[in-house]
């Protein structure tokens, strides 16, 4: 756990920096806003096709995939060197379009990994930790990356990615993880393997309501991101820099709710948790139509507490219900389903800011938010008590995890 979390440490920091400064560098080179809004859907694209990417995640040991991954993602990005004109934007984005089914494959593999190598009963703790790995990068990294590219360009943001990426390799090979070779069939088909992690996906009663809530509360965080400037401006009467302080507190929320989840995960199921999210989310993001400045940290801090232990949730359930040769296809399915409705979703909530006011819109939110969470709360545990067996139960011959295929973690930790 202790080198795992630290790679993703390292490679979260130049991946958050990257991510900021793509879409700064590509207007600072073409002055069109539509090509920079375009930077950040050509990162998200590949998620779309997180199923396909995520099976060979299952087709290969995982760890030594981690470190190919990284290491190709270090020689890639010197790359972006060459990019210093306009006419050149379309290596930016060849390169981001890599980025992301890097990212894909990446996100597969890391999850399989640890439903492989670790127990049960430190799922949820691991989770949490990773969450709050990420998330204290995303208070470091932005201000990093902004320095360096007001003062040397987005050249200098690339190489420290590359870096990044390189010691994130090192320290993924360096993890003391055990992985027997996957099982190979004569039958072997790349579609039909895909297909069979999204009917898995399907066949569980406890991961449907579960990845379910997770791409609505995906879908309801990107129209609330949409309209955080309306916000600002309207509500507020700041300027559009001071949604930067907004996200600052969020980020701080969910640097917290990384830490409590897998202490909350010891003591209520992830259903409990996910529901308890998704409110704390919905109300804050409710409380954010009140036209005062109090409310409207207030409201940050508690949707970036929120909204992470939903996430949270849903990977601790994928990786406990996973089989252990399907674990890839099945944590790229899932992540496909929770975060593809947030890139559609920021596109519908532009729309929707410039026809309806935000005193209307956001308190509309919170009361979907409020429903679905009470709904997924009160619903009948006879789901959950059949849904023990459900993925596990129906895997057609795939090995569960502890059988054939599955790894360990040296030394426990």
């Amino acid at each position: 756990m202790r080198w795992y979390l630290t790679g993703v440490v390292v490679s979260g920091f130049g991946t958050t920096a990257m991510w900021l400064v793509s879409g700064i560098w590509v207007k600072s080179l073409t002055g069109s806003d539509s090509l920079a809004a375009l930077a950040a859907f050509a990162l998200w694209a590949p998620v779309l096709l997180g199923p396909l990417l995520g099976t060979l995640a299952d087709r290969v040991r995982r760890r030594p995939l981690l470190v190919v991954l990284n290491a190709a993602m270090a020689l890639l990005l010197p790359v972006l060197l060459w990019v210093e004109s306009a006419d050149r934007v379309w290596l930016l984005f060849a390169v981001l379009v890599l980025y992301g089914a890097q990212g894909a494959v990446h996100e597969a593999a890391e999850q399989a990994l640890v439903a492989t190598t670790l127990d049960e009963g430190r799922l949820g703790t691991f989770n949490g930790l990773r969450m709050t790995a990420n998330e204290s990068m995303k208070l470091i990294a932005p201000l990093v990356a902004a320095g360096l590219f007001a003062r040397y360009g987005g050249g200098p943001v690339a190489l420290l990615d590359a870096a990044s990426f390189a010691l994130a390799a090192v320290l993924f090979a360096l993890m003391p993880v055990r992985e027997e070779r996957p099982a190979r069939s004569a039958r072997r088909n790349w579609w039909r393997e895909t297909a069979e992690g999204v009917r898995l996906l399907r066949a569980s009663p406890v991961l449907r309501p579960l990845v379910a809530t997770g791409g609505f509360t995906m879908l309801l965080a990107g129209v609330n991101g949409a309209a955080i400037y309306a916000v600002v401006d309207s509500g507020l009467g700041r300027s559009p820099a001071y949604a930067g302080v907004l996200y600052a507190v969020q980020g701080a929320g969910s640097v917290l709710a990384g830490l409590l989840a897998g202490p909350l995960l010891h003591r209520v199921p992830e259903r409990a948790l996910a529901a308890v999210g998704l409110g704390l989310f919905a109300v804050a993001v409710g409380v954010r139509a009140l036209p005062h400045g109090a409310t409207a940290l207030a409201a940050s801090a508690v949707i970036g507490l929120g909204m992470p232990w939903v996430l949270v949730a849903v990977m601790t359930a994928v990786q406990r219900e996973a089989p252990a040769e399907a674990a890839g296809r099945l944590a790229a399915t899932a992540n496909t389903l929770v975060f593809a409705p947030n890139a559609l979703s920021i596109a519908f909530g532009a729309v929707l800011v410039a026809v309806l006011d935000v005193r209307i819109l956001l308190p509309v939110l919170a009361l979907a938010g409020t429903a679905w969470a009470v709904g997924l709360a009160v619903r009948g545990r006879r789901d959950t008590e059949e849904g023990r067996g459900g993925c596990r139960g129906r895997t057609d011959g795939l090995a569960v995890r502890g059988g054939q295929g599955a790894g360990s973690m040296e030394g426990g930790a």
